[in-house]
């Protein structure tokens, strides 16, 4: 007798607690082996394809393209072993503790802490039970009731995240009524808690107001996925971090010379973003109170041994921020190729979830895009990021005389909570003294 194998959406690890459902790779009724791709979903730091454990036929797939599921909630439905064709309408699902290849999510593994258990689930076509009808018998409208307290028992939720949000601000959880599968309670579920007045906890028609108010043929486009992700994490940085910037334009004429004569000399080409990496991490050694976070609950500040330097890339997916290790252990070179690499993998959306996160500092090329300064938002939890414009011809005294030179603005955000303004300044002043004059860096070589 075929045994129904169901595969859960599993830990995707740093922080991340859900996932939406971009694409099924498989449908009801095909044959998967064992660490075949099933379906392509995205979260807030990179696209994956989730290979299954499990061989065998898929008996019921949870959840439409464009869903978000939380981390734990079923994807699919696989029957194993002898007589899997006829297993699709089987009630009995098995979690064995030992069973499949481990190889749940590229980067992460199987846990295997559970114990084996069995639990009837609903048949593959089956849709969750819709709510019962109202009564018919009122004579007129009536106010909303309050939302009716859960009885005693478990509460549908699977993240500690969201359990810990609820708990931090007073939300009891058994007063939410859960928009994940099965009535489990979101993130989402939380925060739309915490945006509702205490003085109205039922607020849903809040939300037809709001659109009422739209302009007629406003387009409306959900704050979800990476967009979503980008927009926490800098409303987060402005709330939390009390930053400042300072900036300073700077000759580059000598350092784009050097880099010329770099790259006429033979052997890999180093480029511009390469230099100024180098000239980064040789700025932080200088500097270390820049490679730091805060620990808001130990009211602590935490100096880095290592610099996991970012750099922000744009794609089409919108902005990512790859992160190179062990900066301060390359050269211009290296660093060179691993912003190459990590750009082509960004360029194709094939970063790995790790290839987003541990970032100690970050270095914004906006130049890029042609323009000449900003103030940029540190990269929360980070403490500073060092903004780059573009490298252009302008007017510049040169050694006493008026001269068209190589110009480039440096903008400097840091957190002024881990240094004061001495401390920043020293470190942009160093930066722009090795790009005006790059044998500065030869102490550090």
């Amino acid at each position: 007798m075929a045994q129904v194998m169901e595969f859960k959406l599993p830990d995707l690890g740093e922080g991340l607690t859900e996932a939406e459902i971009v694409r099924w790779l498989v449908a009801v009724g095909d044959v998967v082996a064992v660490d075949q791709p099933v379906v392509e979903v995205e979260t807030a730091k990179a696209m994956v394809e989730v290979p299954c454990p499990y061989g065998g036929v898929v008996t019921a797939r949870f959840g439409e393209e464009g869903t978000e599921l939380p981390v734990g909630a079923p994807l699919i439905t696989v029957a194993v072993g002898a007589g899997a064709g006829d297993a699709a309408g089987a009630g009995t699902v098995q979690e064995p503790e030992e069973s499949g290849s481990g190889n749940v999510l590229v980067g992460y593994g199987t846990d295997h802490s559970r114990t084996a258990r069995r639990r009837r689930v609903r048949p593959a076509s089956a849709a969750p039970a819709p709510a019962p009808a109202a009564p018919a018998a009122v004579a007129a409208p009536a106010a909303p009731p309050a939302p009716a307290v859960r009885p005693a028992g478990p509460v549908p939720v699977i993240s500690p995240l969201v359990r810990k949000l609820a708990r931090d601000n007073g939300i009891d959880l058994r007063a939410l009524t859960g928009s994940g599968p099965d009535g489990l309670i979101l993130r989402a579920d939380v925060e739309a808690a915490l945006r509702v007045p205490a003085a109205a906890p039922a607020a849903p028609a809040a939300a037809p107001a709001a659109a009422a108010a739209a302009p007629a043929g406003a387009e409306r486009i959900p704050l979800k996925g990476l967009r979503g992700a980008v927009a926490d994490k800098l409303s987060r940085s402005r709330r939390e971090i009390p930053d400042a910037t300072c900036w300073v334009d700077a000759d580059a004429t000598e350092l784009m010379a050097a880099r010329a004569a770099m790259n006429a000399a033979g052997g890999p080409k180093v480029s511009v973003l390469g230099l100024l990496a180098r000239i980064c991490t040789a700025a932080l050694a200088r500097y270390p109170e820049l490679n730091s976070t805060v620990d808001l609950a130990a009211n602590e500040i935490v100096r880095l041994p290592s610099v996991h330097l970012g750099f922000a890339a744009q794609t089409e997916r919108g902005l990512v921020v790859p992160v190179v290790r062990d900066a301060h252990e390359r050269n211009a070179e290296s660093l060179t190729a691993e912003f190459a690499r990590l750009t082509e993998l960004a360029r194709t959306g094939k970063l790995a979830p790790s290839d987003l996160t541990g970032g100690t500092f970050t270095l914004n090329n906006y130049g890029v895009f042609g323009v000449d300064g900003s103030t940029p938002i540190i990269n929360h939890p980070e403490a500073a990021m060092l903004g780059v414009g573009r490298i252009t011809p302008k007017p510049w005294v040169h050694r006493g005389e008026l001269a068209v030179r190589q110009v480039v603005q440096l903008s400097f955000t840091f957190d002024h909570r881990v240094c004061d303004g001495g401390t920043a300044g020293g470190f942009l002043r160093y930066v722009a003294d090795c790009v005006e004059n790059p044998a500065v860096l030869l102490r550090t070589l």
